[in-house]
């Protein structure tokens, strides 16, 4: 703590561990059992609260308020953590709350993640590493985001969802199913729409990934047979190819929430 830069409003409580170069603003507050990893900046007016663990060179902007107690009506207290990774941006008014006795007591976020002005992230979430919230997003609690997920302007995430990795959620999209890995869903309530061509463009992936990932999703999703026997045909067809690989392991895994699936006119 001895080289934190500390604003003179700002209240820092006895207990709380701040690493090299923390850097705390006008009026913020820092709770006793709060952890900030060196070169932490919390720009003013920002609370972090409770069992909270913030890595390396994340910013928090103003008004946002990290680690209160869950949104939760069953939370009696129980101790719980929240996890923040390093080189996250969290903008204006942003929520993040720890976990509870129903779901592991733990809530995780991942590095290099932006989440912009007044998102949300319930208690019991997992969150990968390079996902944006776009502003306004809220997910529920127990949801899991895979690494590179990008959730549009407003969009909503109903409880113990799953979130694929390099997916895309449209803006004011309301998501009540799993969204599979390089997936895309739009509308309210949300449907599938096809790959986040898009996103894997910008992220490198050849032009013959993307084109065997569009045909496995056509026999995942436009083929005749069930479910499980056309998730068990691409499995054989396209044993040595990891990207839709995942994509069968997602949806084998399963969850408490059915797979988001095409309207029947895009099937």
């Amino acid at each position: 703590m001895a080289d934190a830069q500390i604003h003179p409003t700002a209240i820092v409580e006895s207990g709380a561990k701040l690493g090299a170069g923390v850097k705390i603003g006008p009026y913020c507050v820092v709770g006793p059992e709060v952890t900030l990893g060196d070169e932490c900046e919390l720009i003013s007016h920002v609370v972090v609260a409770g069992r909270t663990t913030i890595g390396p060179r994340t910013r928090i902007f103003p008004f946002a308020s990290i680690g209160h107690q869950p949104q939760d009506l069953k939370y009696k207290g129980e101790p719980s953590t929240l996890t923040i990774g390093s080189d996250c941006i969290i903008r204006e008014g942003v929520t993040m709350n720890p976990g509870t006795a129903g779901g592991g007591l733990h809530t995780v976020v991942g590095n290099n993640c932006a989440f912009l002005a007044n998102s949300h992230v319930g208690h019991d979430c997992r969150v990968g590493n390079n996902v944006i919230f776009s502003n306004n997003v809220m997910l529920a609690g127990h949801c899991t985001v895979g690494d590179y997920a990008i959730l549009g302007g407003g969009a909503a995430v109903i409880q113990f969802a799953r979130v694929g990795a390099h997916s895309f959620l449209g803006g004011m999209s309301g998501l009540e199913n799993d969204l599979i890995p390089y997936g895309m869903a739009v509308g309210n309530r949300a449907h599938l729409s096809g790959l986040n061509i898009v996103g894997l463009q910008r992220r490198g992936f050849s032009r013959e990934m993307i084109h065997d990932l569009r045909r496995a999703y056509r026999l995942l999703f436009a083929a005749e047979g069930t479910l499980k026997e056309r998730v068990d045909d691409v499995a054989a067809e396209f044993a040595d190819h990891p990207l839709v690989q995942e994509i069968v392991a997602f949806i084998r895994e399963g969850g408490k929430r059915s797979i988001c699936t095409p309207r029947d006119s895009e099937g």
